[in-house]
C-alpha cells in the first residue's frame, strides 16, 4: 500500500497543527503585509488577463437554477454580488455534462437541482445574463463542468429511476456502499467527451470566459482518472489518463486554442496515509492503488500538453471529506506545501502552456486571512489564491483588502453549516454569518432607512442580539443593546476556546468592533453587565424589545451526582482552572460541543477522555467535514468515543451507564461514509440489536455536555404582561440552534422592525 512522504506529513499534522503557535498567527485577520500589492497584480491566463489574484472557488448551485436547469435571478445575483465585492475570477459550481448517462444528476422528470448548459436554447439566456452580470464590474467567469458525479452522487437514483449509480469500475456507493455502482461502456464515455466539447463551445457563445474541469475530489472525472476508482482491464480507458487527456483534446478542438481551460485536481487521495491499515475495510480496500504525487504530476504535464492553461489542486475526496472541504479545525492555509509542489514542479521541468506561457497554480484551503494570501503569492508558492466560503462569509473581501478595511471583513467561521449542510438536508448554500448569501436577489446590501423610528431594546449581546442591533441602528431606530456580562459573543466565547476554533475568536473579534463602533452612533446604547428585570425594561419605555438571551446547559439531576466531580463544559471552557489535578475525564454529551471540549482536553491538556453518548451517532446533523475531522483526529489519540449508551447515576469518583455492547452497534471511529439525512431510508442497513452492560466509568472529572435549552421565560413574561407594543424572541433564546439559525432571523426581524 503505497504512501507519499509528504502527503503523510500534512495529514499527520492536521491533528495537532496548532500546538506550533506560529500557525494560529497566521489565522488573524490582521494587516502587516497592507498595502497588498501582489494580491491585486493582474495575471494573463491564455489569451485573457484577470484584474487581480482573486480566484471564486466553485461552491455547489444546487437548487439555485430553475429546475430546467437555467441559472435564475437568485443565482446571477449571488455571483454579480461577489464580482461587485472585486473578485478577480468567479467559477461557477459543478455543471454536469452527462445527463441521460449518470443517472444521479438527474431527478424524476428528467428535472435537475444542478445547473446546466446542454437542455435548450432558454438555457443559455440565463448563462449570458450571469456573464453579463458579472462582466459589468470587471470580473471573468469559468463555468465547472463535471463528466458526472459516479459513485459519490445520490443512490436515491436506484429508487427514483431504477438505476444503479454508475463510476469507473465496481465500487461502493459512498452513501449507501451496500449499493454498487456499474462501470460506464466506452461508449457512454465518448458520449461524455462529446458533451464537454459541445458544453464548452457553448459556454464560449454564452460569453463565458473559460471552462473548469472538476476533476477532483473522487467525482466522476477524479474516478476515471485515478487508478484507486479506475481498475478497467481493457478498453482505451483502461488507461487511467485517457479520458481526461480526450476531454481536454475535444474541448481544444472545439473551442480553439486561445480559449482558457482550467482543471481542478488533487494531488493525491491521501486515503492510504489518512486510513492506514483500516483500507482493508469493505468500503475502501478496493481504492488503495490511488493515484501518487509523481504519478500526478506526470499527468498534468500531459493535461499541459493537450491544452489546459491553469490548475488548482488539493487533497482528499469524498472518502476523508474534511481534506478537499477543510473545516474550522483544520490549518489556516493547509495545502500551500500542496501548489509549492506544483508550481516548483512546472518549473523545473519548463512546462508552457499552449499558449506559450507558465501555467498559473492556484492555492486553495482557508486562505481568507489578507497576510496569509499576500504571503503566499510573496513566497512562490502558487501564483492565484481561492477564497470560497470567506467570499460567501463577505462578497467585499476583496475590496476591502484592497482599502486596508480588514477590520470590516466578515470572517468565515468554517462550520460549513450553511454552505453545505444546508444544501445536503435539502436547502440551496447559505452562510451562518452573511444572511444575505443567496438572497441578494430579494435582499438589498444596504437595508432601507426606518420610516418610523422607534426606541428598541435588545436583550443578550450574542451573535443574534449583536447582528439584530447594529443593522437597527443602521436604519436609523433608537437602540440599546443590554448584555449582563462584560463580553459580547454569548455561546461565541467559551466556543471560542479551542485552539482549533481561532475562526470563531475572528467572528467573535468583528462582533464586538460593530458593536464598538455603533456606539459612537448618537443612535445607539451598548449597557454591558447590567441585569435586566420586567420592570427595568417597562421603564425604558420601549416601542420594541427584542430577546436575544441565548440558552442555557441542560444537566438532568442524576442519581449521587455529588458524588463525583461534575462541571458544564461552558463552564470549563471559559475557566479552565476547572480542570485541576485532573488526569482523566469523562464527557457526557456525544454532539458538537462535547465532542469539541473532548478534543480540546485531549489534545491542550493531555488528559485520558471518555465521552458517552445515547444516540448511535457522535455529532448527528454536524456537517460530514467537521464532524469526521475532529472523530478521526481523536481515535489518533486515543479518545474512547462509547456510543449507544445511557448514564444511570454516579458513585464515588465514577458514572454508570448501560451500553448497548452489541456487534450491530455502528462504529463511531467510521468517517469514510456520511450519516444518511432523517428522511433518506437506507433499507441495506443493518438492524441494531439490544445487548446491554451495565458498567461504571471512573474519572476525576465529568464534564455535562448534553445540550442547551432556550433561556424564554422572561420573553414569555414579557409578553403576557405587555411590557411594550412589540416584543419579539430570536437566536437560542427562541430554539436553541446554530449561529446560521441566530443570524438569519436577527436579520429578518431588523431588516423588518
Amino acid at each position: 500500500m503505497a504512501t507519499d512522504k509528504l502527503i503523510t506529513k500534512l495529514v499527520d499534522s492536521y491533528g495537532n497543527w496548532f500546538q506550533d503557535e506560529s500557525y494560529l498567527k497566521v489565522g488573524k485577520m490582521t494587516k502587516d503585509l497592507y498595502p497588498y500589492t501582489l494580491l491585486f497584480e493582474p495575471i494573463q491566463i491564455n489569451k485573457i488577463t484577470v484584474k487581480n489574484r482573486i480566484v471564486m472557488a466553485p461552491m455547489g448551485n444546487i437548487s439555485m437554477s430553475d429546475e430546467t436547469g437555467r441559472p435564475n435571478n437568485q443565482m446571477i445575483q449571488y455571483f454579480v454580488e461577489r464580482a461587485k465585492g472585486g473578485v478577480g475570477l468567479i467559477t461557477t459550481g459543478l455543471v454536469p455534462i452527462s445527463q441521460g448517462i449518470d443517472p444521479t444528476v438527474i431527478e424524476p422528470d428528467k428535472l435537475s437541482y444542478f445547473p446546466r448548459i446542454d437542455r435548450s436554447r432558454s438555457i443559455f439566456a440565463g448563462w449570458r445574463d450571469l456573464a453579463a452580470g458579472v462582466h459589468n464590474y470587471g470580473a471573468k467567469l469559468f463555468i465547472q463542468l463535471t463528466p458526472g458525479l459516479g459513485r459519490v452522487g445520490n443512490p436515491q437514483c436506484l429508487l427514483t429511476l431504477k438505476k444503479l449509480p454508475r463510476s469507473a469500475s465496481w465500487n461502493p456507493n459512498f452513501y449507501i456502499p451496500q449499493i454498487p455502482c456499474a462501470p460506464l461502456s466506452n461508449r457512454k464515455l465518448k458520449k461524455i467527451i462529446k458533451n464537454a466539447g459541445q458544453a464548452a463551445a457553448d459556454s464560449k457563445v454564452a460569453n463565458i470566459d473559460g471552462v473548469y474541469l472538476h476533476g477532483h475530489e473522487g467525482y466522476l472525472l477524479d474516478q476515471l482518472t485515478n487508478p484507486a476508482f479506475n481498475r478497467r482491464k481493457i478498453g482505451r480507458y483502461s488507461d487511467w489518463q485517457a479520458f481526461g487527456l480526450d476531454m481536454v483534446r475535444e474541448i481544444r478542438k472545439r473551442v480553439g486554442p486561445d480559449y482558457p481551460i482550467m482543471y481542478r485536481i488533487d494531488l493525491s487521495l491521501a486515503l492510504n496515509e489518512t486510513y492506514g491499515e483500516k483500507m482493508n475495510n469493505k468500503s475502501l480496500r478496493k481504492f488503495k492503488n490511488g493515484r501518487t504525487v509523481d504519478m500526478t504530476l506526470d499527468y498534468m504535464k500531459n493535461l499541459v500538453k493537450e491544452g489546459v492553461d491553469i490548475f488548482d489542486v488539493d487533497l482528499g475526496c469524498y472518502d476523508n471529506w474534511w481534506l478537499p472541504h477543510p473545516p474550522a479545525g483544520m490549518p489556516p492555509g493547509c495545502f500551500l506545501e500542496v501548489s509549492k509542489v506544483v508550481k516548483e514542479y512546472f518549473k523545473k521541468n519548463k512546462i508552457l502552456s499552449n499558449a506559450g506561457k507558465e501555467v498559473p497554480v492556484v492555492a486553495v484551503g482557508k486562505l481568507g486571512y489578507p497576510d496569509l494570501a499576500e504571503k503566499a503569492l510573496k513566497d512562490g508558492k502558487c501564483d492565484m489564491v481561492m477564497l470560497g466560503r470567506p467570499l460567501l462569509a463577505d462578497p467585499y473581501w476583496p475590496n476591502k483588502v484592497y482599502k486596508g478595511e480588514i477590520e470590516d471583513i466578515i470572517p468565515c467561521i468554517g462550520c460549513q453549516e450553511g454552505c453545505i449542510n444546508e444544501f445536503i438536508e435539502g436547502g440551496h448554500p447559505q452562510c451562518a454569518v452573511n444572511p444575505r448569501t443567496s438572497f441578494e436577489y430579494q435582499m438589498p446590501l444596504d437595508p432601507p432607512k426606518a420610516e418610523k423610528v422607534k426606541r428598541i431594546g435588545v436583550v443578550g449581546a450574542g451573535p443574534a442580539g449583536v447582528v439584530a442591533s447594529t443593522m437597527l441602528a443602521r436604519r436609523g431606530h433608537n437602540v440599546t443593546l443590554i448584555e449582563k456580562t462584560d463580553q459580547i459573543g454569548g455561546k461565541l466565547i467559551p466556543g471560542g476556546t479551542p485552539k482549533i476554533k481561532f475562526d470563531i475568536k475572528n467572528y467573535r473579534d468583528y462582533l464586538e468592533r460593530q458593536v464598538y463602533k455603533a456606539v459612537e452612533l448618537e443612535n445607539f446604547e451598548y449597557l454591558p453587565n447590567t441585569e435586566v428585570t420586567l420592570s427595568w425594561l417597562k421603564k425604558r419605555n420601549f416601542d420594541a424589545i427584542v430577546f436575544a438571551m441565548g440558552a442555557k446547559e441542560i444537566v438532568p439531576n442524576f442519581e449521587n451526582m455529588d458524588k463525583a466531580n461534575v462541571v458544564e463544559a461552558t463552564d470549563i471552557l471559559q475557566n479552565p482552572s476547572l480542570i485541576g489535578e485532573s488526569k482523566s475525564v469523562v464527557i457526557i454529551g456525544g454532539g458538537v460541543v462535547g465532542c469539541e471540549t473532548a478534543y480540546w482536553l485531549k489534545y491542550e491538556y493531555g488528559l485520558d477522555v471518555t465521552v458517552v453518548e445515547m444516540d448511535k451517532y457522535f455529532m448527528n446533523h454536524v456537517c460530514t467535514a467537521n464532524r469526521g475531522h475532529l472523530i478521526h483526529y481523536m481515535e489518533r489519540e486515543n479518545v474512547k468515543l462509547l456510543n449507544c449508551t445511557k448514564v444511570v447515576g454516579f458513585e464515588e469518583n465514577g458514572v454508570r451507564v448501560i451500553q448497548n455492547v452489541s456487534d450491530t452497534v455502528p462504529d463511531p471511529y467510521l468517517t469514510w461514509h456520511p450519516i444518511l439525512p432523517e428522511n433518506v431510508e437506507n433499507p441495506l442497513a443493518p438492524k441494531i440489536e439490544i445487548e446491554e452492560e451495565e458498567k461504571v466509568i471512573k474519572a476525576d472529572l465529568f464534564v455535562m455536555a448534553i445540550g442547551n435549552r432556550p433561556r424564554n421565560q422572561m420573553f414569555f413574561d414579557a409578553q403576557k404582561e405587555k411590557i411594550a407594543p412589540e416584543i419579539y424572541n430570536i437566536g437560542d433564546s427562541l430554539e436553541s440552534g446554530k449561529v446560521l439559525e441566530a443570524t438569519r432571523a436577527a436579520n429578518a426581524l431588523a431588516r423588518a422592525l
